[in-house]
Order: structure tokens, then C-alpha cells, then sequence
């Protein structure tokens, strides 16, 4: 062996990437020292204590068409790979690191852009030294396709101001908490008068904003509910039982098939958002039905006790 391939066998992941680029290398990320304190191991004294683990990935992604533009919805979020890590460790207790380290892989190239993955996980507490695996797979190796995981399938729900300053509010969100389907809040402008102007794109940006600002004011009613406004961090939050309040702006004004419906126009956005997102119902509290929309839809007062 080579001092160059010996320097290679210790090196970091990224490096072992960049010499099997090949003729069209791939754009990288790379998640470094992510350490983590968890129960793995073959032996007994490894059983019900903790160790530090240390995990060091690589993922090649696939190139981007077009312009990236700072946006985050466009690339592979490191929240994936830190999301794969903490669902397999979650999952079950292991033996081997081996195991791990094949599932972390399997479940990072679920993700469209993952092409190819280089996974190394250390032990740092079995002796004086770090004892590891380092792996490499590929999309066209990797098992996990064929249980690729289906979108959640949200409950929205639509609050009028009326809702929103209800008594009842406290009551929905334990309800909403409780059920089975993640939660997105919709909200409108709150009863304050919207700024006009002549042009019509910045007119359409000022409502967009309106209805952000009463989505900050729904938040500070209850503090499950968190106001988001990227696809990324939506699906995290639905991933992880998080009740999201939308905030439409983002994408709104970044959606290829944008809605037909202007901003001032609340619960149509909502309908359109519900149904780009494949949500299971739309519920709304407090406004009449809109128009144009095939989704399953229940319409409800502000004196309702039962929303689920």
C-alpha cells in the first residue's frame, strides 16, 4: 500500500470522494465531527450506558439546473443528513456500527439529489483510540428505494381573525395536537387596514407580508405553533409533531404553478396551498368555502368545540 492510499484509508470522507470523483465529479456536502452520546454495542459492558459516537458524511449530489438563487428548498438540507442519523438511532439499539452505518446510507439516498453517500462512524470512548467503519454507497446500490418514505399528508386548517382571538383556540390546538395528521395553520390579514399601492406586484408582496404579520401575532397566542415559510421546514416540522403556522410569502412568489387567487383573497391561498401540499382535509374556522377545489373541506363556526 501506497503512503498515499494509507494517508487516504484515515483521511476525511471529503477526501475519499474527491479521488473517486471520476471524469464528471459531483458537487458535495459534508457534515464533520456531528457527535452524538448513545447506547450501541456488541458487548455486555456496552449495555445500558451511553457512549460518544462521531459521525463523519459525505453526500454527492446531483447537479442543479438553473440558478440556485439562495434557495433553500433547492438543494440537499444538511437537516437531512443530521435527520437520517437521529431516525436510525432512534429506530433500535444496534450492535454494530456496521448496521448503522448501512442504514444512515440507505435512508440519505431516499433523498432525489443523493447520488452517492460516504458514511464513517467512530467510537470515541473504547479505548485510547477512535475504533470506526467507513462505507460507501451508491443510489443504484442503495435498498432503501424500495421503501422510499410517502409525504405526510397534512390536516390544514384555516383560522379567521375571529378564530384566532377565540377562547376556543387553546382547545383546537389540543385537539389538533392530539390527532394522528400533522398540522398546518393558515391565517389571513388581521383586521388592520393593508397598505395600497398602484403596482400590482408590490401590492401583491404587501398582502403576502400582511398575512405574515398576523401569522407572528397567531404565534404569540400559543407557543405550539410556529411559523414557517419553506417547504424544508415544513416537512421537518410535520416529521417531528411540530403544529406550523404558514407563512406564505416564500412560496408563494417562488411556486412555478402559483395560485390563481390573490393573497387579499386568504382562504382560496389556503385551498391552493392545502392542495400543493396533498393535505388530507382542509378545515376552515370562521370564513366561507372558496371556490375551485376538489379537496376534502369542512366548514366550521367560531363557536365549534370539535374540530377533529
Amino acid at each position: 500500500m501506497s503512503d498515499d492510499e494509507i494517508r487516504l484509508a484515515f483521511a476525511h470522507p471529503s477526501e475519499r470522494a474527491e479521488t473517486m470523483a471520476g471524469p464528471d465529479p459531483r458537487d458535495r456536502i459534508s457534515l464533520r465531527d456531528h457527535i452524538v452520546e448513545v447506547e450501541i454495542g456488541a458487548f455486555q459492558a456496552e449495555r445500558d450506558v451511553t457512549q460518544r459516537v462521531c459521525f463523519n458524511v459525505v453526500v454527492e449530489v446531483a447537479p442543479l439546473t438553473g440558478v440556485v438563487d439562495d434557495d433553500v428548498d433547492r438543494i440537499l438540507s444538511y437537516d437531512r443528513v443530521t435527520e437520517a442519523i437521529a431516525a436510525e438511532l432512534a429506530a433500535e439499539r444496534l450492535n454494530l456500527l456496521e448496521t448503522l452505518a448501512e442504514r444512515v446510507a440507505d435512508r440519505i439516498l431516499i433523498e432525489p439529489q443523493a447520488m452517492r453517500v460516504f458514511v464513517r462512524i467512530e467510537k470515541l470512548d473504547r479505548g485510547p483510540g477512535a475504533l470506526g467503519v467507513e462505507i460507501v454507497r451508491a443510489r443504484e446500490e442503495a435498498a432503501a428505494q424500495d421503501a422510499a418514505q410517502e409525504a405526510p399528508q397534512p390536516r390544514v386548517v384555516y383560522l379567521s381573525n375571529a378564530a384566532i382571538s377565540s377562547t376556543r383556540l387553546p382547545e383546537w390546538l389540543d385537539q389538533l395536537e392530539a390527532a394522528t395528521e400533522p398540522v398546518i395553520l393558515c391565517v389571513g390579514p388581521s383586521d388592520i387596514a393593508v397598505p395600497q399601492a398602484e403596482d400590482e406586484k408590490a401590492q401583491r408582496h404587501i398582502d403576502l407580508l400582511a398575512i405574515e404579520q398576523n401569522a407572528w401575532m397567531l404565534s404569540t397566542r400559543d407557543p405550539r405553533g410556529a411559523v414557517v415559510g419553506s417547504r424544508t421546514e415544513l416537512d421537518w416540522a410535520m416529521k417531528n409533531g411540530q403544529i406550523s403556522i404558514w407563512a406564505p410569502a416564500r412560496i408563494v412568489l417562488d411556486a412555478v404553478d402559483g395560485p390563481t387567487a390573490p393573497p387579499s383573497a386568504a382562504p382560496a391561498l389556503a385551498a391552493w396551498f392545502a392542495e400543493s401540499s396533498s393535505a388530507s382535509e382542509l378545515v376552515l374556522i370562521g370564513a366561507d368555502q372558496p371556490e375551485g377545489t376538489a379537496l376534502p373541506m369542512r366548514l366550521l363556526d367560531v363557536d365549534s368545540a370539535e374540530i377533529v
